[in-house]
């Protein structure tokens, strides 16, 4: 849950580093979706709210296009999950750095750091 919270927070300021760091990045939040499974019901009633609360802060900071953005960085080795995976449907608004390049590079649309 810590590589979650560590993400929405950069997010939150303006993620600066390159896509495939971004795309590794948000596999941490898909490690939470798979161990919530596995979890003792106890465990998952606790942590809950605090994983809905970070869910609810990067929906806020990022733009829901549907995957549109990442999908065109999505090679070989990655490919756009579900529609359960609502992570990976959605890119940040503010688009700093090497991943907002990219990002702006395929029409993604958001606050551009540098001159903000």
């Amino acid at each position: 849950m810590e590589a979650w919270a560590a993400l929405v927070r950069v997010i939150e300021r303006g993620y600066d580093d390159d896509i495939d760091k971004y795309i590794n990045d948000l596999y941490c939040r898909n490690w939470l979706n798979e161990a919530w499974l596995l979890l003792d019901e106890h465990i998952v009633q606790m942590w809950t709210p605090q994983i809905n609360a970070l869910d609810d802060r990067y929906k806020a900071a990022t733009v829901d296009d549907d995957g549109q953005a990442l999908r065109q960085f999505l090679h070989q080795f990655h490919r756009l999950p579900g529609p359960d995976l609502w992570w990976w449907r959605r890119h940040p608004s503010i688009l700093a750095g090497g991943l907002g390049h990219s990002l702006r590079s395929v029409g993604a649309v958001g606050v551009d750091l540098d001159t903000a």
